[in-house]
């Protein structure tokens, strides 16, 4: 199999099992079609000048191991705030929806009050790797010695122990390249491990419940920098109301911003 995420097919992109998702055989992580969207995302206005503040995504459907056809326009045109728009359609359906907000950078020469203290709560420090542990993310019985996101997309080094259920550390970093010949790029790697929010920090076990995300949506304090994203996530349900997967995401320098999933969350 190729060392990627997707490979090339015709106008668009086929994925390989290194995509696959948890629930479904036939369907993929979130993660993949996230780093491939951030990256469309980049490759429409690579030299824009202003920096990518928010990403958001709408999973309408599962995203199915098929031909995935990708298309990116710009809804609103400036020189200090620019929103793309970007679709992909499967078999003639629309399968998910993403856009990005650009702003134009903050100016140098600031007060140094205007960057105040992180706010209470943003997270626990992230520790660094040397202090965790090895482990691929794999669902016991369900995606055991099969190739997938989470077993051969992605290495972990966990800081905090993935089998206790709540709040939860994590180092990632992608195994594969995004297509052969192309590596993410920091952008596409924060995108690939922010999707890991609910299944890192599960409240619920995973043999008996589903808590699927419905959408995923980043916002980014600065350009996210090297190889490796770390989590820091957690999980909040409460009955009757709705789930919510929040995740403080950072690299090696510090965070770079947070991620939020709306969870669909259901008995199997």
């Amino acid at each position: 199999m190729p060392d990627a995420l997707f490979l090339t097919d015709g106008e668009g992109f086929a994925p390989t099992a290194h995509s696959r998702g948890p629930w479904d055989p036939q369907a993929l992580h979130g993660g993949a079609p996230s780093a491939l969207l951030a990256d469309a995302f980049e490759r429409h206005e690579p030299n824009s000048g202003l920096a990518v503040a928010r990403l958001n995504f709408e999973l309408l459907r599962p995203v199915p191991m098929a031909h995935l056809s990708v298309s990116v326009t710009v809804v609103r045109p400036g020189r200090r705030v620019r929103e793309l728009h970007a679709e992909v359609h499967s078999e003639g359906m629309l399968i998910c929806r993403a856009s990005a907000l650009l702003v134009a950078p903050v100016p140098g020469g600031l007060p140094a009050v205007a960057a105040g203290d992180p706010p209470e709560g943003r997270g626990r420090a992230m520790p660094d790797r040397a202090a965790g542990a090895v482990s691929s993310f794999t669902l016991e019985g369900v995606e055991d010695g099969r190739e997938s996101f989470g077993a051969t997309g992605m290495e972990m080094v966990w800081i905090d122990d993935p089998r206790v259920p709540g709040p939860c550390r994590v180092w990632m970093r992608p195994r594969q390249a995004l297509l052969p010949g192309r590596e993410l790029s920091p952008l596409a790697r924060t995108a690939a491990v922010a999707d890991f929010g609910n299944g890192v920090s599960a409240s619920l076990p995973f043999e008996r419940y589903l808590f699927i995300n419905a959408d995923l949506t980043l916002h980014l304090q600065r350009e996210p920098r090297g190889e490796w994203i770390g989590m820091d996530a957690r999980t909040i349900l409460f009955e009757g109301g709705t789930g919510l997967a929040e995740s403080v995401l950072h690299d090696e320098a510090g965070p770079v911003g947070r991620a939020f999933q709306t969870l669909v969350v259901a008995p199997r």
